[in-house]
């Protein structure tokens, strides 16, 4: 799902109907925070698989 500049716009009126002006900074910090946690995660498990994979290569090819 590809989210448009107006999709966006929308989510973030809705949020700020919804959160207040308030809160809605911290709310999008500890989004980004979550996403970014998110990455790295899913990064080093990439980064798991591969090595790993490549090990089991190598093992083949003795």
């Amino acid at each position: 799902m590809e989210l448009s500049f107006t999709k966006i716009l929308v989510i973030l009126f809705v949020g700020f109907l919804v959160f207040g002006p308030d809160k809605l900074p911290a709310l999008g910090r500890a989004a980004g925070k979550a996403l970014s946690e998110f990455k790295q995660a899913t990064s080093g498990l990439t980064q798991d698989v591969r090595k790993s994979d490549s090990e089991n290569k190598d093992d083949k090819q003795m």
